[in-house]
């Protein structure tokens, strides 16, 4: 594992340093943004690596979270490109910009699609079956610790959580308490694992922690695709019941990206990762401490099976010399 991770390291490197040296080709400057969660970091990593190795731009990475990306987009028109977008996140703010033609969708980022809910840990719903739906849970809060815990500020789960706890009149239940950061969420479910202690709270996969920690989806009623639309809206006045749909999740670029890196505009249409091997990458970052940028060239290093066929001919040639 030593070895592996300077191998990881040694590569990043390179990478890092032959960035310098893109304005040999073609391709000019281009933003993506940086989420401020692990799996959108490394899909970010990954796409900038093979733009500027593979395609010789120079890449700024824009930190931003779900919200924030969209009203930029409303706003600035940039960045050129969104990766990881929970589109059952965005309200009608994103369908609007594509509605007038000013962004579009290049690809579904994740296969079969992003997944999310309410869940409790798997040994308490084996202990107390009643537990696996939110009428059961709403009539024994004790039984999960008498807390829900929520996204953190600036996510769009958060919003629909909000709009959930108010419909469901959550709060008169139980604590709702409201994470400070994906980071602190996670580390809850792993605390409550490593003593068997009660857990019910919000969290989504593509994710290490669902890997490591098995959780079981509580059921909060059916889905009604018109009332999560509406839960999406902070300033919904009537808030109601649905459970979380499958999510779609996108990559979107603005009209200028497409227009200006048509090559780049392409690359990212096929960028689209399996579920069970982003689970596995994110569970080798965790494993090993190790950053985002690691996590990615641990994927390429791994996976050129699956980037290779993302890339045209001449940026697999390139791509070639530094991934054996």
């Amino acid at each position: 594992m030593k070895k592996m991770m300077r191998l990881v390291r040694g590569m990043a490197a390179v990478a890092m340093f032959s960035s310098a040296f893109a304005a040999y080709a073609d391709c000019g400057k281009v933003s993506i943004t940086e989420m401020n969660w692990a799996s959108s970091q490394i899909i970010t990593e990954v796409s900038k690596f093979l733009m500027e190795q593979g395609y010789g731009c120079t890449v700024e990475k824009v930190p931003s979270a779900t919200t924030t990306s969209v009203a930029s987009l409303a706003e600035n028109g940039e960045p050129d490109i969104v990766t990881e977008l929970w589109l059952n996140s965005t309200g009608d703010v994103y369908a609007k910009l594509e509605a007038e033609g000013k962004v579009s969708r290049l690809a579904e980022v994740f296969n079969p699609g992003g997944v999310e809910g309410w869940w409790i840990p798997s040994y308490l719903a084996e202990a107390h079956p009643e537990l696996k739906t939110i009428e059961g849970i709403m009539a024994n809060p004790k039984l999960v610790g008498g807390r829900f815990n929520n996204c953190p500020d600036g996510w769009g789960c958060r919003i629909v959580n909000d709009n959930l706890v108010k419909a469901l009149g959550l709060r008169g239940k139980m604590e709702v308490f409201d994470h400070g950061s994906g980071e602190t969420l996670g580390t809850s479910i792993a605390a409550a694992y490593a003593d068997k202690k009660p857990w019910f709270g919000y969290y989504w996969a593509p994710t290490a922690v669902l890997g490591k920690y098995p959780l079981t989806k509580v059921k909060i009623g059916n889905i009604d695709t018109t009332v999560h639309t509406g839960n999406q809206n902070k300033d919904n006045p009537n808030p109601g019941v649905s459970d979380f749909p499958p999510a779609p999740v996108l990559t979107v670029a603005t009209k200028a990206l497409t227009g200006r890196e048509p090559e780049i505009a392409e690359l990212m249409s096929k960028v689209s990762f399996d579920i069970a091997i982003l689970n596995s990458v994110l569970a080798w970052q965790d494993k090993n401490g190790a950053s985002a940028e690691e996590a990615a060239v641990y994927f390429l290093n791994n996976h050129s099976d699956v980037w290779s066929k993302w890339v045209n001919d001449a940026a697999r040639k390139k791509l070639s010399a530094l991934i054996k």
